[in-house]
């Protein structure tokens, strides 16, 4: 008897994924489209793509994310955290090797 079980993540899954860890870093207000992490945690997970774009083959997954960062952070210094727990959320997550996550700054939030 074959006990491998085939599981299918959708992208939407995925960006969520993404978006909602980009969001828990420390500098980041918002993706860009203005969903920050309290409207992400409540929203359908339809409305999560905004502002993450994915290229997915096979297992391995390429991210980009578009962020507004808070005004007075080292925008360097918080891509690199989003870098890092995007990375080490999807991977936990959902098994896939994401081989990069590229961020574009799309405004800061202005206090």
């Amino acid at each position: 008897m074959d006990n491998k079980v085939d599981v299918k993540i959708a992208d939407e899954v995925v960006a969520a994924i993404a978006g909602l860890a980009a969001t828990e870093v420390d500098g980041v207000a918002s993706l860009s489209g203005n969903l920050t992490h309290d409207v992400i945690t409540k929203q359908n997970i339809r409305s999560l793509s905004k502002g993450v774009a994915l290229n997915i083959k096979g297992k391995e997954v390429a991210i980009t994310l578009s962020l507004i960062i808070k005004e007075g952070c080292n925008i360097k210094s918080v891509s690199q955290k989003v870098q890092d727990k995007v990375k080490n959320s999807v991977e936990n997550m959902t098994g896939f090797t994401v081989s990069t996550v590229h961020i574009h700054i799309a405004g800061m939030e202005i206090a």
